[in-house]
């Protein structure tokens, strides 16, 4: 069984979600780790959520201009989020737009998958590359992040391979179903 989400994580990890999936737990245990999903549904409430941890963190990085759910970001393409960066001159200067767009299908999760998603775009705001420094920008916005990150891996997992979404609260449960 191919596990794309956790191509890079160790064969044992793999092979105990590969158990997990076979058993049909892995949803169960996913729930009663995180058993209720934010409460963020906007584009207005995303933005101020993601506002609130750069304010926190992050005072004198760019500015974010605006913070979105995208349903045209398509997980499958291992997309969670993206963050845009566009440059505009005005007179003689060179002024920056920041865009976060995060797949709308993260509007029913849990809380630490979302801020997992927010703080990772918002660390481009700072490190481009997916490199040391910004993996230690990443963890000290949120201590759990690679804990967050894998989880949020294996729920993509679960996804992928039972067609049901965890965490819903507008009554859809199919991920098949076009519905972000």
């Amino acid at each position: 069984m191919d596990l794309p989400y956790l191509r890079s994580y160790p064969e044992s990890l793999q092979m105990q979600a590969r158990e997990l999936l076979a058993a049909g737990k892995l949803g169960a245990v996913l729930q009663r780790r995180y058993p209720a999903a934010h409460a963020v549904r906007s584009d207005k409430a995303l933005y101020d959520y993601a506002q609130e941890l750069k304010a926190r963190y992050l005072r004198n990085a760019g500015t974010v201009n605006k913070v979105v759910f995208d349903s045209k970001i398509h997980v499958v393409r291992h997309a969670l989020g993206l963050h845009t960066s566009l440059s505009r001159v005005q007179g003689n200067r060179l002024t920056a737009r920041h865009e976060i767009r995060i797949a709308s299908m993260f509007k029913q999760v849990p809380d630490e998958f979302l801020r997992m998603i927010v703080v990772h775009e918002l660390a481009h705001l700072r490190e481009k590359d997916h490199d040391k420094a910004f993996y230690q920008l990443c963890t000290h916005m949120e201590p759990q992040y690679h804990q967050y990150e894998f989880d949020l891996r294996l729920y993509m997992t679960y996804v992928e391979h039972s067609g049901e979404r965890l965490w819903n609260t507008d009554g859809s449960d199919h991920y098949a179903s076009g519905k972000n």
